[in-house]
């Protein structure tokens, strides 16, 4: 590509699944899994996209589109973005819609998703890596999650988080929902307290502002300093003690004392 970047604009309809699989094997052939620099290949699509949109998606390229996407969104993912939003004719409130279908980001290694409304079910099921903004997501939210970044800014469904293990969510909880629909079995609930959890969410949700043009989240910035407590962060209670330990085992001092006037 000589350094260039490469930007497409195509309609989309639901009988073409996968779309963006084969442009990343194309990628991976040629540049490994490193892929390619951020911004290389954009391509805009319009319409409604079938099965697995953005499956194994290759670092590099930022697939946006205009409308809609059924089941498997972001499906392996291992770099690159992904961007849902409806057209600006739309009559609806995109955080009241779903736009996207069930089992997005399906053992999904690295990348960002950004969805202006909701998603379905299963939503980051088995993510390992990948960060993600969506608007509300149905049941089984965050599902055997071991990895990456959850942020929704608005309802979840029944048994959010179980089996989560790894990776952190932050969900926007004004109404204080979150304890009844989550699965407490392995992850603890936190207020977002800590000054790097705030920057972290308020930088990914400037991103999906950024992209996508969502309403919500422009009204959650314009409104961050009254909203930023109504976010509750999901943390893994092994995942957080493995973390407690690297942390203090960091503050430790190095090197060898003996004690009862041995060599130092």
């Amino acid at each position: 590509m000589g350094g260039r970047s490469v930007e497409l604009a195509l309609p989309i309809d639901n009988s073409r699944r996968a779309v963006g699989t084969l442009l990343s094997g194309e990628i991976a052939r040629r540049h490994g899994a490193r892929g390619l620099n951020d911004g290389s290949i954009t391509v805009r699509l319009s319409g409604s996209a079938g099965q697995s949109f953005g499956a194994f998606l290759a670092p590099g390229v930022t697939l946006e589109l205009c409308g809609d996407a059924n089941d498997y969104i972001g499906k392996g993912m291992s770099g690159g973005r992904i961007v849902v939003y409806p057209p600006a004719t739309a009559r609806f409130a995109p955080h009241d819609n779903v736009i996207i279908g069930n089992v997005a980001l399906y053992g999904a290694t690295a990348g960002d998703l950004f969805a202006s409304g909701l998603g379905g079910e299963r939503f980051a099921v088995r993510n390992s890596g990948a960060r993600a903004v969506v608007e509300g997501v149905g049941d089984h939210g965050c599902e055997y999650m071991t990895g990456g970044v959850v942020v929704v800014l608005g309802p979840v469904g029944r048994n959010f988080a179980a089996g989560m293990s790894g990776g952190v969510a932050y969900v926007f909880d004004p109404a204080q929902a979150l304890r009844a629909r989550c699965n407490h079995d392995m992850v603890e609930l936190e207020s977002v307290i800590d000054e790097s959890d705030m920057w972290l969410v308020h930088g990914l949700v400037e991103d999906h502002v950024r992209f996508t043009g969502s309403p919500l989240g422009r009204r959650v910035l314009d409104n961050w300093e009254h909203l930023v407590a109504r976010f509750v962060k999901v943390m893994p209670t092994d995942y957080k003690r493995v973390l407690q330990a690297r942390r203090a085992a960091g503050r430790r001092p190095t090197g060898l004392h003996l004690v009862g006037g041995g060599k130092k």
